[in-house]
């Protein structure tokens, strides 16, 4: 119904609080754009631990006050899921708990693993039997298999065995370990409150519970707590670190420090470049809501045109929503958004979304405000073409599915039936981030050039991502 990538999934953590659970689910409230279709908390007491998992949003799966008195201790981890890899199933609901023959231990999953097919193959081979479809019950496999003695040194020979993408959060009776891969491909941040630690994907979860935001956890390092305070190590080779830059695009939440810079100034600055690559005769400046809201404050203020409300977003259609009949399909996007007649009639309007996907919405979108009166509809697009699928942990469609891998933008433009359209360039978008702190210098930006930095199997049948059917 909306033409968007999907998000991937949130991790939260917290270390000795008496409100260890109350908190994460607080830190999964603050999360939940990073996935809508399940959630879970682990929690431990220091003897045993406890799960409570389920379908839907964490408000609804969290509902019941006598769920949290199931959840006792003073840490805790939690997840809020989209299904990336594994179907949408309370089975593959995260954190995955388990007990093995040094206790139990729990892990919740940001990322994807791109050899997790091919690992779980050689495990099944010799007689491991997966309960999940999840790429994340490779881990706990290889964890449980391995020949170290330490629980740090059974993760590290475990994620030694994997590649891709993971933002990690392990929980046994004793200790948290939250561990990001060498390319940091997806963000990870460390807190403290109230002489506890606390470990986030986005800093916006922390300012909910009231955190103190400390740093940024680095590509390749592993955090290890528990009551004797925090260490740090860096296990594994170092590489050149290429965080994904959709994060600043679309998908982390504007109040969020990510990658050492704030989200709202970058996304912003993408506007301000843009109308500066993309100048055009019009009357004002629109967004589609709510995501390509900075960019469009950005690209207004560069151009010095006026920035309207043109169209306004009911925040209480989900994505789940079941049009009832077929003769009505078509009311998709008009039950999501609705254009202001009276700003955009007679108007040459610039209206700045931040990415084309199939390229349907964009479609619909341009009509509506046609149909509201616009005398012009130039769009603008707040990130490059997206004609490459992503393997590291967003939902991507295949690429014969992305309009722009097999269409030039002009023959987009006429497909949205746009008066023109105009794209970020791939140097705007690091020119934007740059100007913006001093965070990381290199990006993954392969969703938009194909430059993947971490090699992927391309194998035949492939039930691990649903991507590589092309």
């Amino acid at each position: 119904m909306f033409d968007k990538l999907h998000e991937e999934c949130g991790v939260f953590g917290v270390f000795g609080h008496p409100e260890a659970a109350n908190l994460t689910y607080l830190g999964l409230y603050a999360m939940q754009h990073r996935g809508q279709e399940g959630c879970g908390i682990v929690s431990s007491d220091g003897y045993r631990l406890y799960a409570h998992k389920g379908l839907g949003l964490v408000a609804d799966v969290f509902k019941q006050d006598e769920v949290f008195a199931h959840l006792p201790g003073r840490s805790a981890i939690g997840h809020v899921r989209y299904s990336t890899a594994g179907g949408n199933d309370i089975k593959n609901c995260q954190p995955i708990m388990v007990d093995y023959s040094r206790g139990s231990i729990a892990i919740s999953h940001n990322g994807n693993l791109v050899n997790a097919q091919e690992v779980r193959s050689r495990l099944e081979q010799t007689g491991s039997i997966f309960s999940t479809t999840a790429d994340t019950e490779t881990i706990i496999h290889l964890l449980a298999r391995a020949q170290s003695d330490s629980l740090i040194d059974r993760i590290c020979e475990a994620l030694h065995t994997v590649n891709g993408a993971y933002s990690l959060l392990f929980l046994t009776e004793s200790r948290m370990v939250a561990v990001r891969d060498p390319n940091g491909f997806r963000p990870l941040c460390l807190g403290r409150i109230d002489g506890g630690y606390v470990v986030a994907s986005e800093s916006c979860a922390f300012d909910l519970v009231e955190a103190e935001f400390i740093r940024e956890i680095e590509p390749g390092e592993m955090v290890v707590i528990d009551k004797t305070g925090m260490k740090s190590f860096h296990p594994f080779k170092e590489t050149t670190p290429t965080p994904c830059i959709f994060e600043y695009v679309y998908f982390a939440r504007p109040d969020s420090r990510i990658y050492n810079r704030m989200v709202y100034p970058v996304r912003k600055e993408f506007g301000r470049v843009l109308a500066h690559e993309h100048p055009v005769d019009a009357d004002l400046v629109i967004a589609v809501p709510d995501s390509g809201m900075p960019a469009a404050m950005g690209y207004a203020e560069e151009a010095k045109l006026p920035f309207e409300l043109g169209l306004i977003r009911n925040h209480y259609v989900g994505r789940t929503f079941i049009e009832p009949q077929q003769s009505i399909r078509h009311f998709g996007v008009k039950l999501k958004l609705n254009p202001v007649r009276e700003i955009i009639e007679g108007k040459r309007v610039v209206v700045v979304d931040d990415s084309i996907v199939r390229g349907t919405t964009s479609r619909k979108i341009v009509k509506m405000i046609r149909d509201a009166g616009a005398r012009e509809v130039h769009l603008r697009i707040s990130s490059p073409p997206t004609c490459f699928p992503c393997f590291y942990g967003i939902d991507t469609p295949s690429r014969k599915e992305l309009i722009a891998a097999s269409h030039s933008v002009e023959e987009i433009a006429r497909y949205v039936t746009a008066d023109s359209i105009g794209y970020l360039s791939v140097a705007g978008l690091h020119q934007a981030v740059e100007a913006h702190g001093d965070g990381c210098k290199t990006f993954c930006t392969a969703c938009f050039n194909g430059e993947y930095p971490v090699h992927f199997p391309r194998l035949k049948t492939d039930k691990q991502l649903g991507l590589f059917k092309e």
